[in-house]
């Protein structure tokens, strides 16, 4: 198996651990890692287009082929997150035989690597769709930011239509950029930002986390609910930590109702974050999640940066504006990254919640938050019981994963930080991974769901790739201690 075509700089220990991701083995030895050397931009990034090649995502199966009375189920869905797992598992039930995908399909990852006083030092973006089959690293300057893609707007029917080529732009002014890709929707990590959102309200003092919010809706949808009454606080942790739609919906009102989203998309333009967008949602409700949402990995990565905590100028935006982790009081970064390290769905990059099983692959070896953890071991977040016993991973943990999942039908993500638990190799990096391998799309070999357990909900190939960046992040941080 060949893990490498990018060139010949790469030790013997980082190829290894990179296999063993991959391939599903073991880790290698501690002091085998540490022989890597530390990595540059362009070489973190060849890693990660060789990484996704090996993975061969082309080779899922497809529970919703064109033309099949799922697809159509789908496509007339009128809001993204309005199906829960066992909706979905009704309407695969009765699918045919499961088909290969008809082309490449789509994803968009970003590692960005943080010194140790959280500013970004190094990175890698890889996009792969069917015009990029095996991948194509996408080149940034020194802010960390590219002029070279010409980003579009997720499109579901045109991703088959068009040969998964978009029709309408995200940043103007980029028609003779050199690639073009059109990013998958973001789902549930779409979280990320409107909480940013608030906790800027927060910050300005408009809002305090112990208020209380009626959510009001003057119209009612299927993501979002009925009204209801809470502090933003336990809004946003219920946002967070176990993805509510109906907390997060009324949160998106709130944002509405103190006239702040138009703000808060400047904001993201002003920090240089130009594809992250929070669009077209209903003031109405606080739902109408739809494609005009979008957020690359890149951006996400450097907002998540901001999050984490920047000490001195992470970046200059295209403006001319030093950008740092104040756009954030120290108060709300702490928050939301106590939140995002509460996350319960540990189960797509990171599959911990599934410990043991031998579907899916291991992912990134991080711990599960002890509120979700039961007395026999086992995770159950929002009624969904994943029905495994966590302390045996838990125990051999080497990160934390600060981080939020999201899915649809065609739809995959997870955006987090990562960090070196005490005594472990010291990664410090973010990962995103926005894809369009949602439900819809499945492995050749994933088992039937046991009865009661909430159903795997990616490929496993997702949680190959996290395991792989992490070893490959371990490797190179063991030789940064040593030189």
């Amino acid at each position: 198996m060949s893990i490498f075509r990018t060139g010949t700089s790469r030790r013997a220990a980082v190829a290894l651990v990179t296999a063993s991701a991959l391939l599903g083995a073991a880790a290698p030895p501690a002091q085998a890692a540490r022989t890597a050397h530390t990595t540059d931009s362009g070489e973190l990034a060849g890693f990660l287009r060789d990484a996704m090649t090996e993975l061969r995502f082309e080779e899922v199966l497809d529970l919703a082929p064109p033309g099949s009375p799922q697809a159509r189920a789908l496509a007339n869905a009128t809001e993204k997150d309005a199906r829960t797992p066992t909706d979905y598992a009704r309407l695969f039930a009765n699918a045919a035989d499961p088909a290969p995908i008809v082309q490449q399909p789509q994803l968009d990852v970003t590692v960005l690597e943080l010194d140790q006083r959280g500013r970004p030092v190094s990175s890698g973006t890889v996009l792969m769709s069917p015009q990029y089959p095996q991948g194509i690293v996408v080149p940034v300057d020194r802010n960390f930011r590219t002029t070279q893609v010409r980003w579009r707007q997720w499109d579901d029917a045109g991703w088959y239509a068009n040969q998964g080529r978009g029709t309408i732009d995200v940043v103007p002014g980029r028609e003779n950029a050199p690639i073009d890709f059109m990013l998958p929707y973001p789902a549930s990590v779409l979280k990320l930002i409107v909480n940013f959102g608030v906790l800027r309200l927060v910050d300005k003092g408009e809002i305090k986390l112990e208020d209380t919010y009626d959510y009001q809706p003057t119209a009612i949808s299927s993501l979002c609910g009925g009204p209801s009454s809470n502090t933003v606080g336990a809004y946003m942790d219920a946002s967070i930590t176990s993805s509510s739609n109906a907390a997060s919906c009324a949160l998106v009102k709130l944002l509405h109702d103190r006239g702040a989203v138009d703000e808060l998309n400047k904001t993201f333009q002003d920090l240089g974050l130009e594809t992250i967008q929070l669009k077209n949602t209903n003031p109405a409700n606080g739902g109408r999640w739809s494609n005009p949402v979008t957020m690359s990995s890149l951006d996400t990565a450097k907002l998540l940066a901001l999050v984490n905590g920047v000490r001195g100028i992470a970046w200059t935006a295209p403006g001319g504006r030093p950008v740092t982790g104040e756009v954030l009081s120290p108060a709300s970064r702490q928050l939301f990254s106590r939140l995002l390290g509460e996350q319960g769905f540990n189960d797509m990059l990171s599959t911990t919640n599934r410990c043991g099983d031998a579907y899916p692959a291991p992912g990134i070896p991080q711990q599960v938050a002890s509120r979700w953890v039961a007395a026999d071991g086992s995770v159950t977040v929002a009624g969904n019981n994943f029905g495994r016993d966590v302390r045996p991973c838990n125990a051999q943990a080497q990160v934390t994963f600060a981080h939020k999942t999201g899915w649809v039908g065609n739809s995959g993500a997870d955006a987090g930080i990562v960090k070196s638990l005490p005594g472990k190799d010291g990664r410090h990096y973010v990962v995103v991974a926005f894809t369009n391998l949602g439900t819809q799309y499945v492995d050749a070999n994933r088992p039937a769901t046991q009865p009661g357990v909430f159903p795997v909900t990616y490929t496993e190939k997702l949680a190959r790739l996290g395991l792989a960046i992490d070893q490959y992040q371990a490797a190179s941080h063991g030789h940064r201690a040593k030189g």
